[in-house]
């Protein structure tokens, strides 16, 4: 049940990257996002449904045209910390980034986020 709680938050959450037009972005944010979400994302640390907002409208306006966001993997979820790994490709075979999201939940929304992207450099 809480797994399932977790991935519909998830999954919502990459939806905004995916929607149809900006104006839903912030409705598909608000359904997954607590609004005093903590962002940890490439830039640092944002809070609020506004700072996330920012950083998906950013990914939907990629220079390279509009990409497509998608979970790759199954939620893992050992507690209320969960974690799944994502892909977002550009149109025509454009920048690919694939990367692993940490996210916490609370009250079945995510309040916590930390976005890991790109690949892991091997140990020395």
């Amino acid at each position: 049940m809480q797994e399932e709680l977790a991935r519909t938050a998830i999954d919502t959450f990459i939806s905004a990257f995916n929607a149809s037009d900006d104006s839903y972005v912030t409705s598909l944010l608000s359904q997954a996002l607590t609004p005093d979400v903590v962002f940890w994302g490439p830039l640092g640390r944002s809070e609020g449904v506004a700072a996330v907002e920012r950083f998906v409208l950013d990914l939907r306006h990629h220079p390279a045209g509009a990409g497509t966001m998608v979970r790759c993997s199954g939620v893992d979820m050992p507690s209320e910390w969960a974690r799944y790994q994502w892909v977002f490709t550009t149109p025509n075979e454009g920048p690919r980034l694939a990367g692993t999201d940490v996210v916490h939940l609370r009250r079945h929304l995510i309040d916590q986020m930390i976005v890991f992207a790109g690949d892991i450099k091997p140990f020395p």
